[in-house]
């Protein structure tokens, strides 16, 4: 059965109980300075503890599903260990993933994009995700939850993954297109929050705040499809990369271009947080 890449609450509340779905909360809290700096991240555990829709098991991407031994925060965990730790929040054959988190939906996709990067197809994000979801007037519970747990196989894409390496030859490769993520200000080099200002040669820019509405809701494929065309990532002919600061947010745009009709985009997993840190490695600035 083929399911919506994005669901609503609406979509969501009218299935809750149906015993194939699996809904994981991935919330993550970012706080960044107003200036110049590095980010503070913290896990979402609390604040799932504290709220959560109802049968919803929390996911920690911080803690559990990323490599605690990697030079950057969020690294990829190896297939063996993601299968297990997925597999414990009941993830398996015949389930159906809804993952959402307390904005701003990038956390969620984070998670669709490693889902995908093991093989498993199955997983719908929720617009707007919890204030979406509150929102429409829907209940909250508080505690932990839990699922049975389930055998997760993983058969792992590696053409949606993409190292420093593959990063580097991509930027004199004109069948490749370099897609940054992140504001403007820090495109352009004008704001620093990596060891290094500045973007990797190449590049274009989607900024993934412009992706979403005030709402926080994902606008509509028509609504961005501009911003992509700009960006030559709707270019079928050319691979796509896309890259951050943490490989997170780059998932955002690889969300959105999925909607778009592109499902074979690859993610810097180290971004601009592994590139900056290398004095060899090149960086531009307007």
């Amino acid at each position: 059965m083929s399911h919506p890449l994005l669901v609503d609450p609406a979509w969501l509340h009218e299935r809750l109980g149906d015993p194939a779905i699996r809904i994981l909360d991935v919330t993550t809290f970012l706080t960044q300075p107003e200036g110049d700096g590095y980010y503070d991240v913290e896990s979402g555990r609390q604040a799932y503890e504290k709220a959560h829709i109802p049968g919803a098991v929390f996911a920690d991407l911080l803690n559990d599903l990323a490599d605690p031994d990697a030079d950057t925060t969020f690294t990829a965990l190896d297939s063996e260990t993601f299968a297990a730790r997925l597999g414990a929040l009941g993830v398996g054959p015949g389930t159906h993933v809804v993952v959402y988190d307390q904005g701003p939906n990038i956390w969620a996709t984070r998670l669709w994009w490693n889902l995908r990067y093991e093989g498993f197809d199955d997983v719908s994000v929720l617009n707007g995700g919890l204030p979406a979801w509150t929102k429409a007037g829907h209940e909250v519970k508080s505690g932990v939850e839990s699922n049975e747990p389930a055998v997760f196989t993983a058969n792992r894409r590696p053409e949606l993954y993409a190292d420093k390496d593959a990063v580097l030859a991509a930027i004199e490769d004109p069948g490749t297109r370099l897609v940054n993520s992140l504001d403007r200000p820090t495109f352009a080099g004008t704001r620093q929050t990596y060891a290094r200002p500045g973007r990797i040669p190449s590049s274009t820019n989607v900024p993934f705040p412009e992706l979403a509405d005030p709402d926080g809701l994902f606008r509509g494929p028509d609504e961005v499809r501009g911003l992509f065309e700009e960006a030559g990532a709707l270019d079928e002919s050319k691979k796509v990369i896309t890259y951050c600061g943490s490989g997170i947010a780059a998932t955002g745009l690889a969300f959105q271009l999925a909607l778009l009709g592109r499902s074979d985009v690859a993610i810097y997993d180290g971004s601009l947080t592994e590139w900056a840190a290398d004095p060899a490695l090149p960086l531009e600035t307007d």
